[in-house]
């Protein structure tokens, strides 16, 4: 198996001088190819954080992540947002879909940004929506809801 994303020894703290709160001391982490990995802890562990560090939303921290064997750190924003663009795929807590677009469409919309076809994506676009139970749903239009009006689980 190829390791996808691999963080060592990250640190990341919020704050300064007397009002520092440590997040993450020495966090280390391997996933690969393949493995499916739920990042669980109580509120305010650092999970969201780690998920920021790991797709280069935050950039300030120390240690080392490596997506599909780059290292994030010490790449040009282009050089990230082209790796996150090939890569990485976010869904928020608090998600903002396209309005308007329909749920295969903002599930293929990163990857025709990137030039491809929807043609060319269908066997991925089926299985994504048949492993999320979206299948049903796949021509659903997003509403325009804000976050705060979705219901928590």
């Amino acid at each position: 198996m190829n390791t996808v994303i691999e963080v060592n020894n990250v640190s990341k703290s919020f704050g300064k001088n007397t009002s520092l709160n440590q997040v993450l001391n020495g966090a280390c982490l391997n996933v690969q190819k393949g493995e499916f990995v739920s990042l669980m802890g109580a509120s305010g562990s650092g999970k969201s954080t780690l998920l920021y560090l790991i797709g280069g939303l935050d950039r300030d921290f120390e240690g080392s992540i490596s997506l599909c064997g780059k290292e994030i750190g010490p790449l040009k924003d282009k050089e990230l947002s082209d790796l996150r663009l090939q890569n990485v795929g976010f869904v928020f807590q608090f998600y903002n879909l396209v309005m308007n677009l329909s749920v295969e469409d903002n599930i293929l919309l990163p990857q025709m940004m990137n030039g491809k076809t929807k043609s060319s994506l269908k066997k991925e676009l089926d299985e994504i929506l048949e492993i999320t139970g979206l299948t049903e749903k796949r021509k659903s239009q997003s509403s325009h809801r804000k976050p705060e009006d979705h219901p928590r689980r």
